[in-house]
Formats: structure tokens, C-alpha cells, sequence
């Protein structure tokens, strides 16, 4: 029987649903087989007039990200771009082998698509070495100053904008939810991806949240596959952590099961990144509203094709996060959340 949810009916919240619609059979072949829209298809919208061409590059697949692209279609909806009669999206997955993004850009630019749309860092840094003409829309980077993709928020310069996951205090505060959620923890492993480029900086920023807080980050597992988390694991039990935190890497959304499967056995508390932890049977999780996120992206698309230079389009941080605490997993871990937690909670899963 699934898990009952009960709701905070915060705008966050609200917006958040949106992005939860089924999508239609026809749009979701295409984005699972991550090839070209079909040639009837698309020339039947031809006939009609001007179709914008996008491209449209994901660091997982189709399937983890059917969420966030749903919350992008929905945006260029809202702007009344409809697939078909007015845009083609080309959608390219890299599912977690980052390798794919060059030959990705390198089709895009042979197709002269109008606009590439990023989802994440490993894309962005391949779309930015690949074109320096082609607009390019960050629908989510960690942190574009680090990677070199921006000089600055305000003023991005050439051909990159769009929207950024990072607030200058996120990791700090994931580990002081969790110090809140577990009071008196002190050793905190921590999970991440080493072949993301920007999350070594990540990890440094995250260790200087930590001793503000006089916690040990211990120890720092990098792992981006199967084999690499079975050792992580491994390395977690040995050095006795009282608890888990994750970067934000959504590659790791693939083995999100195995992950909290480990976490329950081991009776480690931990805080995630992603509310599809959650949603498979984690403790709690503290992100940006990556829906909201997303269906921004389309207005910045839609003010690219107007004209508008991604030069003169400021980078935007997320605005609306999302706390989401799963019950039965707490009560699972013998903890009891205080009350004031739970009034700060945008959602309850019972």
C-alpha cells in the first residue's frame, strides 16, 4: 500500500505539484529513446511556420528526469510554444557517462538548433566548449562562478544564462537540518561524485560548514557506480558514521534504492539532496524546487528567441526549497522529530 502524504499547503508546495503531470505517450518515446522528433511530425509544424529548433541535454535519463522535463514543457506551454506546431525539442541523455556531452553539443551545433538547455554541470561545460555563437540555458548548475562558465551572476557575459542550484549557504544548512534531526551526532559520512569537476570545491565548502557547526565530515566517499558504492559503503560501516549527508549530483538519483536501502540497514540518519530519496524511503531531503527551476528555463528560452542576449540575462539563485521529511522512515530510526521541525516541513510523508 503506498505511503499516505499529508501536505503543507504552501505555494512551494503548489508549485512544486505542478510538475507532475503524465506526459502524453508520443513525447515520452522521444525522450526515452533520446533521439529526433518524428519527420512527419515535425514537417507537418513546418508547414505551419517558423519552428524553433532546442536542444535539450540531461546529465541522467529520461526516465529520472521525466519530473523536471515535464515542469519545462509545461513553461514553454505557459508561453504558448507547443511541440510540433511552433518548437522541436531534441532531447540527448547522457545517463551518468559524461563522456557523451561533446559528440551531444557537436550534433546540436550540426543541427543549428536556436537554443541548448543545460541540466547540470557536466552538460554546461561541454555545451560551453562546443559553441561560443548558439544561446545556451542553464536549467540547473551547482555553481557556475566555480566552473568557469560565468564571471558573475549579475552580468554573465556571452552566450550562457539561465539558473543556478546553489545558495551561498545550502550545504550548511543541510547539515544543520540534520544536526536538528539528530541531536548529539557528531561523525557524518558523506557521499558524492568525484567525477562531477565542480564538486571538489563543493566538498571543501562543505567542510568549512561543518566545523562551523563542530561536526566531522567522516569519511568522504566518492562514488559514481555500482562498484564504487559497494567500497563507499564498506567505508562507511568501518569508520562508525553516525549518520549520512549527499552532494547534489542528480547521477546519484540512479541508485537512489540502494542507497537508502543502505542507510535503513545500517540505521544511519540521513539528509539528501533530492525528494525522490525521500519519496523511496529516506529520512528527510533539502533542495531548491527543481520543478520551479525548470519551467523558469522556458521563460529564459522564450526571451532568447524574442531576441534578448543571454549576455544581458542576469543568472538567476532558486528562491523556493523544499524540506520534506518522510515519518515512517523516522519512527523506522527510533527518532522523534521535534515539533518545530515539523512545522517548517513543505511536505509530510506518513
Amino acid at each position: 500500500m503506498a505511503a499516505a502524504r499529508t501536505r503543507i499547503p504552501s505555494p512551494m508546495a503548489r508549485i512544486a505539484a505542478c510538475g507532475d503531470h503524465a506526459m502524453e505517450r508520443r513525447t515520452f518515446v522521444a525522450l526515452v529513446s533520446g533521439g529526433l522528433l518524428a519527420a512527419p511530425f515535425v514537417a507537418e509544424a513546418q508547414a505551419a511556420g517558423k519552428v524553433y529548433r532546442i536542444a535539450y541535454l540531461g546529465n541522467s535519463s529520461a526516465a529520472l528526469e521525466s519530473e523536471l522535463v515535464a515542469a519545462f514543457r509545461q513553461g514553454l506551454r505557459d508561453l504558448n510554444y507547443v511541440e510540433g506546431q511552433n518548437i522541436a525539442i531534441e532531447y540527448r541523455w547522457a545517463e551518468g557517462r559524461y563522456d557523451r556531452f561533446p559528440a551531444f553539443v557537436a550534433e546540436a551545433v550540426q543541427l543549428k538548433v536556436d537554443v541548448i538547455v543545460t541540466a547540470g554541470t557536466p552538460a554546461i561545460l561541454a555545451a560551453k566548449d562546443g559553441t561560443r555563437t548558439i544561446p545556451i540555458v542553464m536549467a540547473a548548475i551547482a555553481d557556475p562562478i566555480a566552473a568557469g562558465v560565468v564571471p558573475s551572476l549579475a552580468r554573465p557575459g556571452g552566450n550562457i544564462t539561465g539558473l543556478t542550484s546553489m545558495t551561498p549557504d545550502i550545504d550548511g544548512k543541510r547539515l544543520e537540518l540534520l544536526k536538528e534531526l539528530v541531536p548529539g551526532v557528531s561523525r557524518i559520512a558523506v557521499l558524492w561524485n568525484p567525477t562531477n569537476p565542480t564538486n571538489a570545491s563543493r566538498m571543501k565548502e562543505m567542510q568549512a560548514a561543518a566545523k562551523t557547526l563542530r561536526l566531522t565530515l567522516e569519511p568522504l566517499v566518492g562514488a559514481a557506480d555500482s562498484q564504487e558504492l559497494d567500497k563507499g559503503f564498506g567505508a562507511i560501516v568501518a569508520a562508525r558514521a553516525e549518520a549520512l549527508i549527499m552532494d547534489s549530483d542528480r547521477a546519484l538519483l540512479a541508485h537512489r534504492g540502494r542507497i537508502v536501502d543502505f542507510a535503513s540497514r545500517r540505521r544511519l540518519p540521513a539528509l539528501y539532496p533530492y525528494r525522490e530519496f525521500v519519496q523511496a524511503g529516506g529520512l528527510a531531503s533539502y533542495a531548491p524546487s527543481y520543478p520551479t527551476m525548470f519551467r523558469k528555463a522556458a521563460t529564459y528560452v522564450d526571451k532568447i528567441l524574442k531576441g534578448t542576449k543571454p549576455a544581458d540575462l542576469p543568472v538567476e539563485q532558486p528562491t523556493k526549497f523544499e524540506f520534506v521529511i518522510n515519518l515512517k522512515a523516522a519512527k523506522a530510526l527510533s527518532l522523534t522529530i521535534p515539533p518545530p521541525l515539523l512545522l517548517r516541513a513543505d511536505e509530510l510523508i506518513q
